[in-house]
């Protein structure tokens, strides 16, 4: 499909720099089939039915950009996905001052090596010493926010809470799985009393989430690979609570796409552990997923053209258009959706 068909004009005003406070007092566009309708995350309780069963992304998120020197260059790294103990793919900025070989110096006494680049000019580094990288993160790196967020304001401390959900165990993400940030313990206390379940995997997010589409066609992008993990146990559950009539619904696309990456034709999701490069437009067949909760996505993104697979172009270039009209707060501190496709 052309990429120009996923695009549209979002205001710069409207791209939220800080979330909603409490974090579940953000509004909620719910697409309903083809009705759209004004609500709040606070009212999902209502809107979700017994039996219904919400899917996490409990990744964590690391402090993985890193500002540094390679000679009197500086330069700066963002992890995005990682390829051994000490080894991480990394976006770097001012990368043609970088060739393999080269010690880049971050923060606090924190080194790396350039061991090689790829073909989308990501270069392979190599961190220095015995220490955990964890812990090398801890120390010189600040959390990787958006660049529509960084561009526009320093990190702060505040970052550190606002941009990891409730939910956060596994270590490894490089962005967050943004939808659960509406997530508070009254709403999950909520959803408890509502007979609506929950269910957990872990897909750590990379960097490669905000880069545009650069491609004129669908056909020719490539995606970022991501690793993701659902045991025997969770897909057990989940195939058991679909077969008793609940609906399996995905908070953020990261649930979602780990979803139906470990789904087979039949729609029995399967354990999975590995990498997932899947990449979901209009045409695609959903195995698995029956509603997806996330937030508003970047014109002519990967994301914007999964939501579109899922309910329809029209239907979301529609619920994009009044979301704007009225005021709704995008991006990955701004208000959520829930998308709910017409059943049968």
């Amino acid at each position: 499909m052309r990429v120009d068909l996923f695009d549209f004009d979002l205001p710069t005003d409207r791209i939220a720099l800080r979330p909603a406070r409490p974090r579940d007092a953000a509004r909620m566009l719910l697409v309903d089939g083809a009705s759209i309708g004004d609500r709040g995350v606070l009212d999902l309780p209502d809107i979700l039915r017994p039996g219904d069963v919400l899917v996490f992304n409990d990744t964590r998120v690391i402090p993985a950009q890193l500002e540094g020197r390679r000679g009197e260059a500086r330069v700066g790294a963002t992890l995005h996905k990682r390829e051994g103990l000490r080894e991480w793919w990394a976006f770097v900025r001012n990368a043609k001052r970088v060739r393999d070989g080269d010690v880049i110096d971050f923060a606090d006494g924190v080194k790396a090596s350039a061991v090689s680049r790829d073909s989308d000019g990501a270069i392979l580094l190599h961190f220095h010493g015995e220490e955990p990288v964890e812990l090398l993160l801890e120390r010189a790196g600040e959390m990787p926010l958006p660049p529509y967020i960084a561009g526009k304001r320093a990190t702060d401390d505040a970052d550190r809470d606002d941009y990891q959900t409730m939910f956060a165990r596994e270590s490894g993400a490089v962005a967050a799985p943004t939808a659960a940030l509406h997530f508070t313990d009254r709403l999950m206390a909520a959803l408890n009393d509502r007979g609506v379940q929950r269910e957990m995997l872990t897909l750590h997010v990379g960097a490669g989430t905000f880069l545009p589409v650069k491609a004129d066609d669908t056909g020719s992008h490539r995606m970022h690979s991501e690793w993701g993990r659902i045991d025997q146990a969770t897909a057990d559950r989940l195939n058991a609570a679909r077969a008793s009539g609940g609906r399996l619904i995905a908070v953020g696309t990261t649930s979602l796409r780990l979803i139906e990456s470990a789904a087979d034709e039949g729609g029995n999701v399967q354990p999975f552990e590995g990498d997932t490069a899947i990449f979901i437009t209009p045409g695609y067949r959903f195995k698995a997923v029956d509603g997806l909760m996330t937030n508003f996505h970047l014109p002519r993104s990967t994301l914007f053209m999964l939501v579109s697979a899922l309910m329809g172009l029209e239907t979301m270039k529609s619920a994009y258009a009044h979301a704007i009209a009225q005021g709704y707060r995008f991006y990955s501190y701004g208000d959520s959706s829930l998308l709910l496709p017409a059943e049968g």
